[in-house]
């Protein structure tokens, strides 16, 4: 048996009788079922909202960009479906919007929104940094190109949103490794700072690149790096060691940002580090 599958398929099937369904298997949601025991992943959350839809359903928004390749996604969001019902079960949202035929891709068998309309509707909803933080893990996985949303926002003008996913648009970066570097990337630019270059990379003797720093200013050599880690791996803890001290001996200024620093503290910070390499 599937992960996920649909009950009456099994039973008409005869890979399962009606006994066997009831006493191994837990429904998911209305004829989908998954084995007893077993830890869903959102994966198997998507295929059964999309097969609770008789496999008709498109699906959008934060599952599809999971789908897609897209990190940092909760593992229990509600799966959005484009597909016209307006009884969905619990942990399904239903959407009855307008998807081109170039709108809606193939994954395996699932239909899903391709990368461009995903980041379309993914950038018109929600807080800004948020909405940012999404298209940046989307963008790292997909390549998706700015121009292309752009263009496809043309053909949708009555999308509520637009305005936003303007702005979203112009704040991607697929360089950001983590919502956290979006959002303190996102912070230095509010506060006034020059918009930094992410994933820089520094040099060895020889010409090519050693290590990467997360971002920073190149014409003043600070970089601000995001550690989420808390050195609890001490194999990387010992890695970042060395790493740093090369960084450093070639001129850079490292501002290292964790968790508890409040932002009043990255901010100036960032500001002593810049004041002492403009002396």
């Amino acid at each position: 048996m599937e992960r996920v599958f649909v009950g009456s398929e099994a039973l008409a099937s005869g890979a399962l009788t009606r006994h066997e369904l009831r006493r191994f298997y837990r429904r998911l949601l209305p004829d989908v079922y998954a084995p007893r025991g077993m830890v869903l992943t959102l994966e198997d959350r998507t295929v059964a909202a999309w097969l609770w839809s008789k496999r008709e359903g498109v699906v959008k928004g934060l599952a599809a960009s999971a789908v897609l390749g897209a990190k940092w996604v909760d593992g229990d969001i509600p799966i959005e479906l484009n597909w016209a019902n307006h009884r969905p079960p619990t942990g399904v949202v239903t959407r009855n919007d307008t998807l081109l035929e170039t709108e809606v891709a193939r994954h395996g068998a699932m239909a899903v929104t391709t990368p461009d309309r995903t980041a379309f509707d993914l950038g018109c909803r929600g807080p800004v940094g948020q909405a940012v933080a999404r298209l940046d893990s989307l963008a790292r996985a997909t390549h998706f190109k700015v121009g292309d949303v752009q263009e496809l926002a043309l053909r949708h003008p009555h999308v509520k949103g637009l305005r936003q996913l303007d702005r979203v648009l112009n704040l991607v970066d697929p360089g950001a490794e983590s919502p956290q570097e979006t959002r303190i990337r996102l912070m230095l630019t509010d506060a006034g700072f020059p918009r930094p270059q992410t994933q820089i990379p520094v040099r060895a003797p020889d010409g090519l690149p050693r290590y990467y720093l997360d971002m920073g200013w190149e014409d003043v050599m600070v970089a601000v790096e995001y550690d989420g880690r808390h050195h609890t791996d001490r194999p990387v803890y010992s890695r970042d060691i060395i790493r740093l001290e090369y960084v450093n001996t070639v001129g850079w200024t490292v501002v290292r940002v964790v968790a508890e620093h409040r932002q009043a503290e990255i901010l100036h910070r960032v500001r002593q580090a810049w004041k002492l390499r403009r002396r």
